[in-house]
């Protein structure tokens, strides 16, 4: 049987923790610089799916206004009509007609 060598764990200790030293900031900035595109293409996707939602969002806005528009031409229609009937009702009806504006 070969007989082990004696370890001095101080010093594996100390060898390890000054190659770590060296080698975390390394691997980090390789990481930053390999991922970097890969991030920056995630972020304009988002980016894009969220504008796809802000343009439906507005679509569905204008339509809603457009509606809104329509509503109230008809009122307006409406009204006008109104209006025409209530002159049209003053003239048959007897006595003095009233000045406009003296009511």
């Amino acid at each position: 049987m070969p007989q082990a060598l004696p370890l001095d764990v101080t010093a594996l200790a100390g060898v390890i923790m000054g190659s770590l030293i060296v080698l975390i900031p390394v691997a980090g900035l390789t990481a930053r610089f390999a991922m970097k595109p890969i991030v920056d293409s995630m972020a304009k996707l988002r980016q894009a799916s969220n504008q796809g939602e802000a343009v439906n969002m507005l679509e569905r806005r204008i339509a809603l206004l457009e509606q809104e528009v329509q509503n109230l031409s008809g009122i307006r229609d409406d009204l006008s009509r109104l209006v025409e009937e209530m002159e049209f009702q003053r003239q048959l009806a007897p006595g003095p007609t009233p000045k406009p504006g003296k009511e």
